[in-house]
C-alpha cells in the first residue's frame, strides 16, 4: 500500500472542501490507504473569530476530522498540504506545525516523500501562487520531492472564466466577502494532484 495524507488547515470551509475532493479522489484507488486530517486552530485565532457564524459553522462542519499529528508525517509516503493564503504565505497555523516537525527534519524521516499544495484566498491575485511557492520552501529542507499540476493534465488551467489553480498546484477562490465556492474544476484539480503525488509516492516507494 501507498500511505497518502491529506492535511489542510480551514478557517471557512473552503481548504476542507478542496481537501474532501482531494481525499474522495485518491481513494478511489485500492492502493492506496489515504488519510485526511486538519491542522490545529491557534486559541487566539479561535478567540478572534468566534464571533462570525461563517467560520462557527465551518469549524462544526470538520469537528469530525482528527488532528494532524508528526506521526501522521512519518506514517506518509506522500503528502497534500492543503493550505490558504494568509497576506501571500501561509498562515500561523500551519508554520506552527510545520515548525514542531524539526525532529522528524533532524532524522531525516520526511526525506523523499512526494508532496503537492493546494491553496485559497479571498481574491484572484490575492497570493495563492505566491503562498504555494513560499510553502514549498520547509518542505524542500524536509528533503520532500515536490509534485505540482501541470497544465497537460489539467485543461481548466487553459479555461477564461474566473476559478483557481495554477501549474504550482490547485486553489480556489472564496470571493470577497467568503461566499464563492470551489468551482467543479477546483475540485477535479484537487483531485488529479492527490492522485498524482501517490502515483509519484509509490513509484519512489518502489525503488526503496
Amino acid at each position: 500500500m501507498t500511505n497518502l495524507l491529506i492535511t489542510y488547515y480551514s478557517s471557512y470551509g473552503h481548504m476542507y472542501q478542496m481537501a474532501k475532493a482531494a481525499r474522495d479522489a485518491a481513494a478511489e484507488n485500492n492502493d492506496y490507504d489515504v488519510k485526511l486530517r486538519k491542522i490545529p486552530e491557534l486559541e487566539a485565532a479561535k478567540k478572534a473569530m468566534s464571533g462570525q457564524d461563517p467560520y462557527l459553522q465551518a469549524q462544526e462542519a470538520q469537528s469530525d476530522v482528527e488532528e494532524v499529528a508528526l506521526a501522521d508525517l512519518e506514517w506518509a509516503d506522500g503528502i497534500v498540504w492543503g493550505i490558504p493564503t494568509r497576506f501571500g504565505n501561509m498562515p500561523a497555523q500551519v508554520k506552527q506545525f510545520i515548525d514542531t516537525a524539526g525532529g522528524l527534519w533532524a532524522q531525516g524521516k520526511l526525506e523523499d516523500k512526494a508532496t503537492g499544495i493546494m491553496s485559497s484566498s479571498n481574491t484572484l491575485h490575492g497570493g495563492q501562487e505566491s503562498t504555494i511557492l513560499s510553502s514549498m520552501i520547509p518542505l524542500i529542507h524536509f528533503g520532500m520531492i515536490f509534485v505540482g499540476s501541470p497544465y497537460g493534465q489539467n485543461p481548466e488551467l487553459s479555461e477564461d472564466n474566473l476559478h483557481g489553480g495554477s501549474p504550482y498546484g490547485p486553489s480556489t477562490v472564496a470571493g470577497s466577502d467568503g461566499s464563492m465556492q470551489p468551482t467543479e474544476g477546483d475540485l477535479k484539480m484537487a483531485g488529479r494532484l492527490a492522485k498524482r503525488v501517490a502515483r509519484v509516492a509509490k513509484g519512489i516507494k518502489s525503488t526503496k
